[in-house]
């Protein structure tokens, strides 16, 4: 899952929420140097991502990509996902999404200190340019299509994927809401867990 879902399957505790936000960041088990709070968003963020490359469903959303992006195909669907939950945000919460991600990057500004170096780069951009909220549009995901495509100096060719999430459009947010519902279900599980175990 891409950002906008690992920020929504958190809960309120704004480390967890940093934490799963910029686990990316952070590489191997050496993440003790970080809040408690932090570490358990570190390892949520990983549970997520192993259960969703797991899944039925997410593999196959990633089929009808596979054979012209390779393995690059997860990584769009991550990315389209997050455009079903952005599009589909009232269905999952009572905040509305624009003030939900607000008081996120609000969150993030508090605790920027302590963000690993890769993602103190990337915050201010994503704060300026209101990624979260841009997820929302098909124009939003072509943006942040073009720029994955010029990171891997455009031999994914990730920026013309939309093509094929327009096609599929209804076939690929059907499996986003069945996978979805799946994967709130396990996430809630798993953080209840880590909440008990990291006291907090």
């Amino acid at each position: 899952m891409n950002f906008l879902a690992h920020i929504y399957l958190s809960g309120n505790n704004e480390l967890l929420t940093v934490g799963n936000f910029a686990a990316d960041g952070i590489r191997g088990k050496r993440f003790d140097k970080y809040p408690t709070a932090m570490q358990a968003g570190i390892i949520l963020h990983r549970f997520i991502d192993s259960y969703t490359d797991a899944h039925k469903i997410f593999k196959r959303s990633t089929k009808r990509l596979h054979k012209t992006y390779g393995h690059y195909s997860g990584v769009i669907i991550d990315i389209f996902y997050d455009h079903f939950l952005a599009k589909n945000w009232d269905q999952y919460s009572n905040i509305p999404l624009a003030t939900y991600v607000q008081e996120f990057y609000s969150n993030l500004k508090t605790h920027f200190d302590i963000l690993p170096k890769r993602f103190k780069y990337l915050t201010p951009f994503m704060i300026e340019d209101n990624w979260l909220l841009s997820y929302a549009k098909i124009e939003g995901i072509q943006k942040v299509l073009n720029g994955m495509n010029r990171r891997t100096k455009n031999r994914s060719k990730m920026n013309e994927a939309t093509k094929e999430l327009k096609e599929y459009y209804q076939e690929f947010e059907e499996d986003f809401t069945l996978f979805f519902k799946d994967l709130v279900e396990a996430t809630e599980q798993k953080r209840k867990a880590l909440e008990k175990e990291f006291d907090l």
